[in-house]
């Protein structure tokens, strides 16, 4: 109780109503977010995932005054890739490997702080990171380096409870913030290079006990068991990595999945491999799987599609309709029906030699001789993909979506694949292309065809996610650098150098009237207002 006082007094919330206090955040108040814009409510700020705020207090005739407000130091090793929750002037976020803090969203003075000890054993393919952390009435929601999701009180970061996820001895991992809906939490898991077998989860939000699971391989006799010849999917991956969105009004959690295992050998695993690096829309109270697109079936390039994808209400052929999208790493940009799982469009968004195109239903059309070799097979584009993890922006102010695009091959190399209990399961790997120098580029689509409406080209390939709002900005990052363009035109307005390299998605909020915008790079926090 005295550290609860002891941060309602720093921030004046003493005798604050239910609905202006950062310790209650009903369901309801995060599917009605644009009625709070200054908050930063779950992960893409809404469900729609559209990592769009309609905050103009900066925008285009300002932002070339912002400065640095403040700047928060993580005591650790591994670089931030956050994505804060912020609430009423508290800033939530998670710090790798194994951290949780609260912020003053003012000044950065940490508030309290949660550190859970993890084992010296882990399995880690891609480094010891965490995306940040989900908020449901007073609790904390976290998934842990090791495979745990943990509830921690709001006010004070003491554990209400810890839920093992998996056994991270085999592999899995928790590195996605998890999504709070209704009464629910639920959460991915990490762990597609060592032949896990993936699935998504939702746990009582109240006491941490598991309400469904889906596996995203289906078991002997379960339909889609057949994509995986003998008894590959046992050990097929499909891991969960990144957060979903969720649609209220069809009550549909909408999911991307990962490779299939091992990733450069399909030998061993010949047939489709659902519902590898696949979109699954799912009943939120149930779990049951309403339908799925495949992106890429029988993946051998490790094109992984656990990006978060975007619910976008606009019109199609002169009439209104509810879609789904997403720039895959594949290098293909698709539109679906978020009713029915139908592909309404698609085009290449960045240079692929792979297919020769998507046929009506939306599936890549694959040429010959495009699979990975023992001497290594030149393609487009390469492992990190067209984009990758980190999340793309829609602004319903300019109807269109913007992606941090990467163009690039690699060659494909194709190696032996037997599976190990904890091991990496890859079956080959890649190489950069020496003949080619590859780049990034902020690219504008049409949101309803994918077709280029203009593109910002950057000096070195960005690995950081962009973001929207109502005030015309752009805001994205490359490197080390932060910067804001314009949303119409594609312009530079402001950038601002870190000093730490950015592999995160950028928010925006609200504090005492004033309009923030926030960057974790490097090991820290960068957060800028207007002078």
């Amino acid at each position: 109780m005295r550290a609860a006082r002891f941060i309602m007094a720093i921030l004046g919330w003493a005798g604050a109503s239910s609905a202006q206090n950062p310790f209650n955040v009903p369901y309801e108040r995060i599917r009605d977010a644009n009625k709070e814009p200054g908050n930063w409510l779950t992960y893409s700020r809404d469900y729609t995932g559209q990592r769009y705020s309609t905050l103009d207090l900066i925008n285009t005739s300002n932002v070339g005054r912002l400065r640095v407000a403040w700047v928060h130091q993580a005591k650790e090793a591994d670089t931030v890739e956050t994505s804060p929750v912020v609430v009423d002037g508290i800033m939530y976020i998670s710090e790798p490997p194994n951290v949780v803090k609260a912020l003053d969203a003012r000044t950065g003075n940490a508030l309290w702080t949660y550190r859970r000890q993890i084992p010296t054993d882990l399995r880690m393919c891609c480094g010891r990171v965490n995306r940040g952390v989900a908020i449901l009435n007073d609790a904390i929601y976290y998934g842990s380096i090791d495979a745990h999701l943990i509830a921690l009180d709001a006010r004070t970061g003491r554990v209400r409870w810890d839920t093992p996820l998996a056994d991270y001895k085999l592999g899995f991992s928790s590195t996605g913030a998890p999504l709070a809906v209704k009464d629910k939490i639920i959460t991915g898991i990490a762990g597609g290079e060592f032949g896990i077998r993936g699935f998504i989860d939702a746990y009582d939000a109240k006491t941490g006990k598991r309400v469904w699971r889906f596996n995203t391989i289906p078991g002997k006799g379960e339909p889609g068991n057949d994509t995986w010849a003998g008894e590959s999917w046992k050990t097929g991956s499909a891991s969960t990595w990144v957060t979903g969105v969720f649609d209220p009004e069809s009550n549909t959690l909408f999911w991307g999945t990962g490779n299939p295992g091992p990733d450069w050998n399909g030998d061993v695993r010949k047939g489709d491999n659902l519902y590898s690096d696949s979109l699954l829309a799912l009943d939120v109270d149930t779990g049951a799987k309403k339908w799925h697109f495949q992106y890429t079936p029988h993946d051998e390039h490790d094109w992984d599609s656990t990006q978060t994808p975007t619910l976008v209400d606009t019109m199609v052929g002169g009439k209104p309709r509810k879609l789904v999208t997403l720039a895959n790493r594949n290098a293909f940009y698709y539109a679906l029906d978020r009713t029915t799982g139908r592909f309404v469009a698609g085009a290449p968004y960045v240079k692929q030699t792979w297919a020769s195109g998507l046929d009506e239903a939306g599936r890549a059309m694959l040429l010959p001789n495009t699979s990975p070799t023992v001497e290594g097979h030149l393609l487009w584009p390469s492992l990190a993909g067209g984009s990758n993890w980190y999340s793309s922006t829609y602004s319903p102010k300019t109807d269109l979506y913007y992606v941090n695009a990467k163009e690039a091959g690699a060659y494909y190399h194709k190696g032996e694949a037997e599976y190990k209990p904890g091991a990496l399961f890859n079956g080959g790997g890649q190489r950069e292309n020496p003949a080619e120098e590859g780049y990034g580029a902020v690219r504008a689509l049409e949101v309803a065809t994918g077709k280029l409406r203009w593109e910002y080209r950057l000096h070195t390939p960005s690995h950081a996610g962009l973001m929207t709002t109502a005030g015309g900005l752009v805001l994205g990052s490359s490197g080390s650098t932060f910067f804001a363009l314009d949303a119409v035109k594609g312009s530079l307005l402001w950038r601002f150098n870190t000093g730490g390299g950015i592999i995160a998605n950028p928010i925006t909020y609200l504090n005492e009237g004033k309009q923030y915008v926030l960057i974790a790079a490097g090991h820290g926090l960068f957060v800028f207002g207007l002078d």
